[in-house]
């Protein structure tokens, strides 16, 4: 538990530089650093999910708090997926670079899917984020069916 909040800590602080960290130093740094933003996104995800599922009791503070981090770690990865980082320890699929208008497509649609989410979280209602939650998943299976290796 230590380590993922730290982890979470050293993404959010990276984001508050995001556009410095534009450019990495080698592709390496880009793969790691879209990877860690992932991680830390989908352990808060599979939190809410836990409760939408029944596997976990339904908390509406732990929703709201998961989901607002859910949509503020939405936004972090596409800045690692640079040129020159579709080779290596990766699962990206060439299509990302090659068909980029669809993938920044589907990273804005997971991200509204996101902010809805939270939004739904924010009311506290179980059959509401149930909702949400769902069309958020089907908006990261969606693009990882279309750019990720399996």
């Amino acid at each position: 538990m230590k380590t993922l909040a730290s982890l979470a800590l050293a993404v959010a602080t990276v984001s508050l530089s995001a556009p410095a960290m534009a450019q990495f130093q080698k592709p390496e740094d880009a793969i790691k650093y879209r990877k860690a933003a992932m991680t830390v996104m989908s352990a808060h995800f599979g939190r809410i999910g836990a409760m939408a599922s029944g596997k976990a009791p339904f908390d509406a503070k732990v929703a709201m708090d998961n989901a607002a981090l859910v949509e503020t770690l939405s936004k972090l990865p596409f800045a690692g997926f640079v040129p020159g980082t579709d080779k290596g320890e990766t699962r990206a699929l060439p299509a990302i670079w090659t068909e980029q208008a669809k993938f920044n497509a589907a990273a804005e649609k997971m991200q509204g899917e996101v902010a809805k989410l939270a939004a739904a979280a924010k009311t506290g209602n179980l059959d509401s984020v149930k909702t949400a939650f769902g069309a958020a998943g089907q908006s990261c299976k969606a693009c990882h069916d279309d750019f990720r290796k399996e």
